[in-house]
C-alpha cells in the first residue's frame, strides 16, 4: 500500500464519521482554491525575482546567476503542478455543483408530485363533470337572460302607419298654409288702366307691334297677381 493510501486510511474510524454535505464540500473546495490561488501568486513573484537576480549577476558572478535560475526552474514547476491541481480542483467543485442542484431539483419534483397526488385525492372526477354541466346549464340561462333583456318591448305603440303619415302630410300642409298668409302680397290697382291710344298714322308697323305686345304682357302680369291674390285669401 503506498503511502498516500496510507495517509488517506490513517484516520481511523473514518467509517464512523458522517459525510460531509454538499455546502460543506463545496466551502472546503472553495477554500483550497483560494489557497492555491495565493500560492499563485507567491510563485509568479519569486520567478519574476530570481529572473531579476540572474539578470543582476549576468556574467559578472555567473555562479550566482545560475543558482537564480535553478531556484526559477524549480517555482516554474511548482506553478505548473498548482496550475493541474486547480484544474482538478475547480472540475470537482463545478461537478459537485451540478450533483447538488439535481438532488435539490429531484428532491423538489418529489414534494411536489406527493403534494399533486394529494390534492387529486380530495378531487372527484364525477363532480368535476356535474360542476361543468351545471356551468354550461347557468351559462345558457344567463344567454336567454340577456337575449330577453335586447329584444324591443311595445308599450301599446301598435299604430297605424298610414294612418300617422296622412297625419303628417296634414300638418304639413297646414304650416305651408300659415306661410303663405304671412307673405305679404301688393296691392292690385282698383282703375283700369287707360285705353290704348289710336295708332297714328306716322307711326311705324314695328313700332305698333312693340306696343300691343307689352300691353299683353301688361295684362298677363295683372291676371297672374289676381289669381295669386285669389288663393291665398
Amino acid at each position: 500500500m503506498s503511502k498516500l493510501g496510507k495517509f488517506f486510511k490513517g484516520g481511523g474510524s473514518s467509517k464512523s464519521r458522517a459525510a460531509p454535505s454538499p455546502q460543506e464540500a463545496l466551502a472546503r473546495l472553495r477554500e483550497t482554491e483560494e489557497m492555491l490561488g495565493k500560492k499563485q501568486e507567491y510563485l509568479e513573484n519569486r520567478i519574476q525575482r530570481e529572473l531579476t537576480l540572474a539578470k543582476k549577476h549576468g556574467t559578472s558572478n555567473k555562479r550566482a546567476a545560475l543558482q537564480a535560475l535553478k531556484r526559477k526552474k524549480r517555482f516554474e514547476k511548482q506553478l505548473t503542478q498548482i496550475d493541474g491541481t486547480l484544474s482538478t480542483i475547480e472540475f470537482q467543485r463545478e461537478a459537485l455543483e451540478n450533483s447538488h442542484t439535481n438532488t435539490e431539483v429531484l428532491r423538489n419534483m418529489g414534494f411536489a408530485a406527493k403534494a399533486m397526488k394529494t390534492v387529486h385525492e380530495n378531487i372527484d372526477l364525477n363532480k368535476i363533470d356535474d360542476l361543468m354541466q351545471e356551468i354550461s346549464e347557468q351559462q345558457d340561462i344567463a344567454q336567454e337572460i340577456s337575449e330577453a333583456f335586447s329584444q324591443r318591448v311595445g308599450f301599446g305603440d301598435d299604430f297605424d302607419e298610414d294612418e300617422l303619415m296622412a297625419e303628417l302630410e296634414e300638418l304639413e300642409q297646414e304650416e305651408l298654409n300659415k306661410k303663405m298668409t304671412n307673405i305679404h302680397l301688393p296691392n292690385v290697382p282698383s282703375s283700369s288702366l287707360p285705353a290704348q291710344p289710336a295708332r297714328q298714322p306716322g307711326m311705324s308697323s314695328t313700332a305698333h307691334r312693340s306696343r300691343a305686345a307689352s300691353s299683353r304682357r301688361t295684362n298677363e302680369d295683372d291676371d297672374d297677381i289676381k289669381h295669386l291674390t285669389a288663393w291665398a285669401t
